[in-house]
């Protein structure tokens, strides 16, 4: 029996200043807000995205990789 491994660590770019950090994605909720911590942009999904990591990370939310609805 194999289980599709799940990548927490995603590389968030802000689209404003192209500032990158390495953050750990929550496994039981969605983060709808992000702040850049260069800029201070408030970022938010783009739409047709459920989180912040689908729409600016370099790895999908948990949910998205395991081919499952996110949270909205």
């Amino acid at each position: 029996m194999s289980t599709k491994e799940i990548i927490l660590e995603s590389t968030i770019t802000c689209p404003v200043c192209q500032h990158q950090k390495t953050e750990i994605m929550p496994t039981d909720s969605c983060q709808y807000f992000y702040e850049c911590e260069k800029c201070h942009e408030r970022l938010k999904p783009l739409k047709g995205d459920c989180c912040v990591f689908c729409s600016y990370g370099t790895v999908p939310c948990p949910p998205i990789q395991l081919n499952k609805s996110c949270c909205i």
